[in-house]
């Protein structure tokens, strides 16, 4: 996605991209002559928001786009990413009429986004040149964290198993000097990550744990945990088709979790940064885990299997124990975790959740400024009952029998694998856009990372 975006002083010619309302558009028409008015009238542009001309030169070249304002301001900050697909192939620029050409120019940059990597013909190239007052460094951090877990979640399970998401993980830090190591196999027993090893044992593809960090030792520590099932049949509680035709996505936590690490590490970020990935693939074979069965876990607490769909809070537990340990300040985990979430919420509104109430108004207030949405649900306490096993310590799914607060029982039941880290959240996400809309292709997707970057980014910052 970098290339949709270069120097306004690397570019010679490009297009103006010139912002219209209803009572503007006579006088940008005037300007542009009477061939640009006859065409407007002709094609019935009026200067609506979010509307769009494309206005034609003499020999049938672009001469300009007019885009239609709300006011002063653009209807959504990424509503210019509408042009992506439209626009001819060349460069074009903002002009002065577009507000904010920051938050702009990463709407067309983050609709610019093409998965192609098993496509015979590459996707056709359109830049934006922006002027040297935009921050084009921390704009592209920004881009390639995001493509990365895009990437990461588009590429089906075939071609990304759980040695090759582990590899991802290694790559990303050793580019960026860091360090780290991967438990594999029946290692998981003999390190204590028995819930892993249950969960990814039935797979020809061996289980492992991916551990890796970045920075100084004495900086404040930034651990994120990401779940890593590159695919879910369900296992033995198997999935009917059409709930297991996008599970190539279940792996998203981990996918996002490697993009916002991507972010910090290219930013510099003045932290101690953590990445812990339990990368699995949840399949049938006479060895899979079965509900009913009692698991041990590394944290000592033994849980009761109610479903073997509900694997991603197992190896997640088992993670988060492990973070846990080592008492970091900010503890984030990201999962593609409950259908209950989508029902509540839809795709594109992740729910959160968290004890800490000063990291919870950041995260939101945060979350707006820069149009990267997130909403708080609660940690409510009485429904913990709702896990409670007859035969073990806990139950990993709900046993009351009403089928309510899914998402809430899920991050309860992640809750009680935290008790050292200052400050914890937990986000259950999607990963995964169904319609296409500006700065949202359809397909795999990054969500909350970007308020995650700038959260971090200022909460840490401040402390040097």
């Amino acid at each position: 996605m970098r290339q949709s975006l270069v120097r306004k002083s690397e570019v010679s010619v490009s297009t103006p991209i010139i912002g219209v309302t209803e009572a503007s558009l006579e006088d940008v028409l005037a300007k542009l002559g009477e061939p640009a008015r006859a065409w407007c009238t002709a094609n019935g542009f009026t200067g609506t928001a979010s509307a769009f001309q494309l206005v034609p030169g003499l020999r049938g070249e672009v001469t300009a786009v007019l885009f239609g304002l709300s006011g002063e301001r653009l209807a959504h900050p990424f509503s210019l990413g509408s042009l992506v697909r439209t626009l001819p192939e060349g460069d074009y620029h903002l002009d002065q009429t577009i507000p904010d050409h920051a938050e702009a120019a990463l709407g067309f940059a983050l609709s610019s986004y093409v998965f192609d990597k098993y496509k015979a013909q590459p996707a056709a190239s359109r830049r934006i040149a922006v002027s040297d007052d935009v921050d084009l460094d921390r704009i592209s951090v920004i881009l390639e964290g995001v493509q990365l877990a895009r990437d990461l979640i588009n590429i089906p399970a075939n071609d990304l198993g759980p040695e090759e998401l582990a590899k991802a993980a290694g790559d990303l830090f050793n580019a960026h000097g860091g360090t780290g190591r991967v438990v594999v196999g029946e290692n998981l027993l003999g390190e204590n990550f028995p819930m892993v090893h249950a969960v990814g044992r039935a797979s020809s593809r061996l289980p492992r744990l991916a551990d890796y960090t970045w920075g100084k030792e004495d900086d404040p520590k930034v651990t994120l945990v990401g779940k890593g099932v590159i695919f879910d049949t369900g296992g033995l509680n198997i999935k009917p088709g059409n709930s297991m035709a996008l599970m190539k996505k279940d792996m998203g936590g981990a996918a996002n979790v490697l993009g916002l690490a991507a972010m910090i590490m290219a930013a510099e970020l003045p932290v101690r940064l953590r990445v812990i990935i339990p990368c699995v693939e949840n399949a049938i074979a006479g060895n899979a885990f079965r509900p009913g069965d009692v698991l041990p876990s590394r944290k000592g607490i033994t849980v009761e299997i109610g479903n073997t769909d509900a694997e991603g809070r197992l190896i997640l537990a088992d993670a988060l124990a492990l973070a846990d340990e080592e008492h970091p300040d900010l503890l984030l985990d990201m999962a593609t975790l409950t259908g209950a979430a989508r029902v509540a919420l839809g795709p594109d509104l992740p729910p959160f959740y968290t004890h800490d109430e000063e990291l919870a108004e950041d995260i939101s207030v945060v979350s707006e400024a820069v149009s990267d949405p997130l909403w708080r649900l609660p940690l409510w306490q009485p429904y913990m009952s709702y896990l409670d096993s007859k035969v073990a310590d806990i139950n990993h799914i709900n046993t009351s029998g009403t089928g309510f607060a899914g998402s809430i029982t899920a991050a309860l039941f992640l809750s009680r694998f935290v008790e050292n880290s200052k400050s914890w959240a937990h986000f259950d996400i999607y990963g995964w856009t169904p319609m296409e809309k500006p700065g949202k292709p359809s397909g795999g997707e990054a969500q909350g990372i970007r308020t995650l970057f700038s959260l971090i980014e200022e909460r840490f910052s401040k402390t040097q």
